[in-house]
């Protein structure tokens, strides 16, 4: 019996000592988890935090892509909206008042000053009925002979047709085409220190062949016709090429001259400066003959019209019909450079 019950007593010995063994190992491993656990859960909530924040800020970014683009549309439509309203008129057009027509800036086609603005302008003003008279208010250094010329004729077709009196009235500046225009007008105001006058023609630009010479550039240019390119200024220009321009800029000169003379009749007092292309003062140009008396656009409807209500009838182009233009001289750029070297009023 005692030898049976002997061995026993090492095995539950063992099995007592791996007990607490076991114990001290799963002790050891749940300390090591607990140590690791903060830290993975610190990690996690940092990219969890940075991850919400780069998403926070997409948000953002995209709300305020969203808000500009939709301003930008709101003001678009505004500027399209308002651009619609081709004539400024801000009084009712059958009260009895006085029509004003500016003409600002550079005489040219596509310009605010261009014929087919300025003509629609006229035709409003001659045709509205409670317009007592029209007022042509302008500030220009001149422009294109021709755009003047077209609107010179408007005015004088415009006078028979409607019978109504047309005056000029000067700001800064009428010279060269403005005063190829106000001419038209039944009389013209100006201020003491107006700038009038400079009946003249010119066609300027640049030669460059002698220095193309000296740095040893050559210019090939290739031409069907041996005049064609004779305004070009990279290439020389010939005794015969000089005088045909200006054979062409005299003959445009004294279209210019026929017109002052029938615009100013017997007023103007005709000296060997009146058209040498020099300007004067506006005090000078009345003892000239070249305008008639002092006074501005207030004073011209009060005064002169007798209506003192002033109606602005000038026509600007609209948004719309910009960037169409915009887009239509893009494609004929090459074609427009040409045009840009006729001769021009100034």
């Amino acid at each position: 019996m005692t030898d049976s019950t002997q061995p026993s007593a090492p095995e539950n010995s063992a099995k007592t000592a791996s007990e607490p063994m076991d114990s001290a190992g799963a002790a050891i491993k749940k300390e090591a988890n607990a140590a690791v656990a903060p830290d993975t859960a610190w990690e996690r909530s940092t990219l969890e935090k940075l991850a919400l924040s780069v998403v926070n800020e997409q948000r953002q970014a995209r709300r305020w892509r969203n808000g500009i683009r939709l301003a930008w549309l709101v003001f678009l439509v505004a500027l399209v909206w308002f651009g619609m309203d081709r004539n400024a008129a801000t009084t009712d057009p059958t009260a009895p008042h006085t029509a004003v027509v500016k003409i600002q800036g550079e005489i040219a086609s596509g310009a605010e000053a261009s014929a087919e603005l300025v003509g629609a302008a006229l035709r409003s003003a001659f045709e509205d009925k409670g317009a007592q008279a029209v007022v042509l208010l302008i500030n220009s250094p001149g422009g294109s002979p021709v755009q003047a010329g077209i609107i010179n004729d408007e005015i004088r077709r415009l006078k028979v047709l409607h019978k109504k009196p047309v005056y000029a009235v000067v700001e800064e500046t009428c010279a060269s085409a403005a005063y190829y225009i106000a001419v038209g007008a039944d009389k013209i105001y100006v201020d003491k220190a107006s700038v009038v006058g400079s009946i003249g023609v010119l066609m300027d630009g640049f030669g460059f062949t002698g220095l193309m010479d000296k740095l040893g550039v050559e210019r090939r240019l290739l031409t069907a016709g041996e005049n064609k390119g004779f305004m070009d200024p990279f290439s020389p220009q010939t005794d015969k090429q000089r005088e045909f321009a200006q054979t062409m800029l005299n003959q445009i000169h004294q279209q210019f001259i026929g017109v002052v003379k029938t615009g100013r009749g017997s007023r103007l007092k005709e000296n060997a400066e009146t058209f040498s292309g020099l300007f004067w003062t506006g005090q000078q140009a009345i003892e000239l003959g070249l305008a008639d008396q002092l006074g501005d656009l207030n004073y011209v409807a009060r005064e002169v019209v007798k209506a003192e209500e002033l109606v602005d009838y000038t026509r600007k182009d609209n948004v719309a019909e910009r960037l169409v233009k915009r887009f239509g001289a893009s494609i004929g750029e090459g074609a427009m450079r040409a045009v840009r070297n006729a001769p021009g009023l100034r």
